[in-house]
């Protein structure tokens, strides 16, 4: 496929790309329902069984089929194309959403029934993150506008799972949680139909050499392990800062403020990455982004107040985007034409993997040790995501 790269890479170069904004809007439409569908199934789940143990093991199934068999999805991309992958997958998976809205219209559902088809839907689930960013990397040549380019899909991602819940919270005042359910079904099915017949998308790839697929993610150890330590790190953020609160008698509203700090911080920093002109290698930036983040996680509990811890997260924000850009960058860089919708998967399922030990880590920890050191602790999964890496790379050098 023919690339496209303006002499002055903007934001809006990347927009007038041919054909990039009917894939990137479209693209952004399917992947809302990941914004929306949590916390759509958690509601409709509760209120159908009337158990929050039930309602956490079903969306436990549900994203674990969802994150690891990801990069499963992802291959059938690389192998098969967007064009013939992705329909499939978005129909199997908004028609087990649908029966999973069915379920859980009424109360009175069976847990069983509920579980299977959540697990079902979440194996079905397209990834359609990494399949957006593999087609970054097939419309855009020139690096600078390709690093616009990650660092825009990065940022907009992240405002749709802010703005999913708030859709789905201001349905539910007005249909039943299941609603959200059929919401999320039909942005999906709807987003990824008019994606995969976008003109940009590339058609089925040639059949790889045997080994040559093994081969062509050796290199993916490095963003992994980042992401991997970016999600432990802060999957627990949310949890801390709730004690942080309790143990200063402030309110639990801290909470909501000091992930809205850590969202905009993030927003800003991942657009101020793209604008940069950076001379260190993406590697490189990498780890230097993951340390700084550490740094400042790892400070955080030390704030004095509600203000400083405010700040503290923004600057934490700051770090987040242009380290997981990054490693998406990375990621496709050295993975090659043909691997990269693999690629991204895999940088995905590290930051997911991250964030389901993370949460767990961070509650067993709270109550047992100082909260400063609770804080610190966080921020040091994120560092030695950041060190491990270029550790390695010192050893063979």
């Amino acid at each position: 496929m023919s690339t496209h790269a303006p002499a002055r890479p903007s934001y809006a170069a990347v927009l007038r790309v041919p054909h990039a904004r009917r894939a990137f809007a479209s693209a952004l439409i399917a992947r809302l329902s990941y914004g929306t569908v949590s916390l759509a199934v958690l509601l409709s789940v509760t209120r159908a069984t009337g158990s929050y143990a039930v309602s956490g093991a079903v969306l436990s199934l549900f994203g674990a089929t969802t994150v690891f068999l990801s990069p499963l999805r992802a291959s059938l991309i690389d192998r098969h194309g967007p064009r013939r992958a992705l329909p499939p997958m978005a129909t199997l998976y908004g028609g087990l959403l649908c029966v999973l809205a069915a379920l859980t219209w009424r109360p009175g559902a069976p847990a069983p029934a509920l579980a299977a088809t959540a697990a079902l839907a979440g194996a079905c689930a397209p990834p359609l993150g990494p399949a957006m960013r593999a087609l970054w990397s097939e419309l855009v040549a020139e690096p600078g506008l390709l690093q616009r380019a990650y660092s825009l899909d990065g940022v907009a991602e992240e405002l749709l799972y802010v703005t999913g819940p708030v859709l789905v919270g201001v349905l539910s005042g007005c249909a039943p949680p299941a609603a959200g359910i059929l919401l999320s079904a039909l942005l999906v099915v709807g987003g990824t139909g008019v994606f995969a017949t976008s003109p940009a998308l590339p058609g089925p790839r040639p059949a790889t050499a045997p080994g040559r697929g093994t081969g062509a993610l050796g290199g993916l150890s490095a963003p992994v392990a980042v992401a991997t330590g970016l999600g432990l790190a802060l999957s627990g953020v949310d949890l801390l800062v709730m004690a942080f609160a309790a143990q200063h008698s402030y309110g639990t509203a801290l909470v909501s403020w000091a992930m809205g700090a850590l969202s905009a911080g993030s927003a800003v920093g991942g657009l101020l990455n793209g604008v940069i002109r950076w001379r260190a290698p993406a590697r490189t930036r990498l780890c230097r982004f993951a340390a700084a983040l550490g740094v400042v996680i790892a400070g955080a509990g030390l704030a004095p107040g509600v203000w400083s811890l405010l700040a503290a997260m923004v600057c934490a924000g700051a770090f987040i985007a242009p380290a997981l850009t990054t490693a998406y960058l990375l990621a496709a860089e050295v993975a090659g034409e043909g691997a990269r919708t693999r690629a991204g998967a895999w940088v995905n399922t590290g930051v997911n993997a991250g964030s389901s030990g993370g949460a767990m880590v961070t509650g067993l920890l709270i109550g047992h040790m100082p909260l400063p050191l609770c804080f610190v602790l966080a921020g040091g999964a994120a560092l030695i995501g950041a060190v491990v890496p270029s550790a390695v790379t010192g050893s063979r050098a």
